[in-house]
């Protein structure tokens, strides 16, 4: 029997600990390595190279749907298989459009996620019942919303900043964070808010929630 090689990206540490213990009784799926943000995350594939990366999206710094693009384009052979509180159309389409393989809610059952993790890594796709029709019924339409269109416009380092800045971050920190200047961090901030046609914070941390960049939880409030 194949071992899965998996890993935990989860910022909450009782959440992650719980699905640690419910994946234990599976013989064949083996945790090797666990995230506590994004960038964590992308560090970790590229050294470990996971065949599947549960992840959460609402993963501070750097997002989970961000997160899984550059897992993709690192390690091409790990599967991501999304794990979230929220199944809006928003993070459905990005997640998909980031190169996920996979969606389930975290109401699912322990036998539901080891199923899921076996069929994506098997190469196969696994997503919930109720996001299955919702995408057949999309596949069938024209297209994605209005904010998925725009985030496409932006480049993955604008999408990077935005994120920070709609967390509450100064530039100095985001500078620290990115390993970039804060004039740089200037310059993305400017050049994503005339992107957007956005150019206040309040509108800019909405713009980001219901893109999917961040979940409502992340920011608690908005001016």
């Amino acid at each position: 029997m194949k071992t899965i090689t998996v890993i935990l990206a989860e910022d909450h540490t009782i959440v992650r600990e719980g699905l640690r213990a419910l994946l234990r009784a599976d013989k064949d799926i083996q945790i090797v390595g666990e995230a506590q943000t994004g960038r964590q995350a992308v560090t970790l594939a590229k050294k470990l190279r996971p065949d599947v990366v549960v992840m959460d999206i609402a993963m501070p710094l750097l997002n989970g749907l961000e997160a899984t693009r550059q897992i993709r384009h690192a390690v091409p052979t790990a599967k991501v298989l999304i794990l979230s509180a929220h199944s809006d159309d928003a993070y459905v389409e990005r997640a998909t459009d980031v190169g996920a393989v996979g969606f389930l809610l975290k109401q699912a059952s322990a036998m539901e996620l080891s199923k899921a993790i076996r069929e994506v890594q098997k190469g196969n796709t696994f997503f919930c019942t109720s996001i299955t029709q919702r995408l057949h019924v999309q596949k069938a339409g024209t297209g994605g919303s209005q904010s998925r269109k725009q985030v496409a416009h932006l480049t993955a380092r604008e999408l990077e900043v935005l994120q920070l800045v709609a967390e509450g971050l100064p530039n100095k920190q985001i500078g620290g964070e990115l390993g970039i200047s804060i004039k740089t961090v200037e310059k993305h901030r400017q050049n994503l808010m005339a992107k957007l046609n956005i150019h206040d914070m309040a509108s800019l941390t909405r713009y980001a929630i219901g893109a999917g960049i961040i979940e409502s939880s992340v920011q608690l409030t908005i001016p």
